[in-house]
């Protein structure tokens, strides 16, 4: 059992921060880890920055731009955080795109991953199907997992499909929008989450995209496993600096 499904089998609701390897300066990346690790937060997802995040609203956006001009490359990640598992236990999970895990080459990133710590990948654009064809056997032999994305208006097929390739959890997007902060979810959005939960599908899932406050976070997790926090925390992080992290996280859980 890898340290992502240990989390899931022993947490009730779990907490997931996302934030902008990188940002907002150069070498937070670290001590963010660790932060919010000491504050009980579940489970990392780090953001490697790109020049065109297609799935991202404008903080996750500009927090990108920022860590970019910072100096952030995927080298220097993997870097800042060859030591990470001396001092960090929760599942940290790399969410980036395609095109520069490509240009770092898929076998050498996954070892990178691997040799780090990194328990799983989410890439947005990379087709479920190309996945299977090209790099599921690669993405197993380094005991990396690969979390896919579905939506509203994923049909039902083809979520049994991602169901059924998945070994972790489905990451279950709560609108067809980017990224960004709601207050509340509506009526339509609590339907949704209430249909796949009636699924019974074998791996949990966690909801991402507009999660927060305490509000949106138990509404979030009323059906679902978790909730991913991305924009509000990455806000708060710009306001307030990473020092003040514990404020944030009693203020959801």
């Amino acid at each position: 059992m890898n340290r992502i499904q240990h989390t899931l089998s022993t947490n009730n609701k779990i907490l997931s921060i996302y934030f902008s390897a990188g940002f907002p300066s150069l070498n937070d990346t670290k001590s963010l880890i660790k932060n919010l690790a000491k504050n009980n937060v579940d489970m990392i997802e780090i953001g490697l920055p790109f020049s065109d995040p297609l799935a991202d609203g404008p903080v996750i956006q500009a927090s990108s731009t920022t860590a970019l001009h910072n100096g952030m490359t995927s080298e220097l990640l993997f870097e800042q955080l060859k030591d990470i598992r001396k001092t960090v236990t929760i599942p940290l999970i790399i969410m980036g795109y395609f095109n520069p895990i490509l240009q770092f080459g898929v076998e050498d990133f996954l070892k990178k991953c691997q040799e780090t710590g990194i328990d799983g990948l989410i890439i947005p654009d990379l087709p479920l199907e190309f996945y299977l064809s090209e790099y599921k056997e690669r993405f197993e032999h380094y005991g990396i997992a690969m979390i896919f994305l579905i939506t509203p208006q994923t049909s039902e097929e083809r979520i049994r499909l991602i169901d059924e390739n998945s070994n972790s959890f489905i990451y279950m997007v709560s609108t067809a929008s980017v990224t960004g902060s709601k207050d509340s979810f509506d009526e339509n959005q609590m339907n949704y989450f209430e249909r796949i939960a009636m699924m019974n599908l074998k791996n949990p899932q966690i909801v991402g995209f507009g999660i927060s406050n305490k509000t949106t976070f138990q509404q979030a997790t009323k059906h679902q496993k978790g909730a991913i926090i991305g924009s509000s925390f990455i806000q708060f992080i710009s306001k307030n600096g990473i020092h003040a992290i514990d404020n944030f996280i009693k203020n959801i859980l």
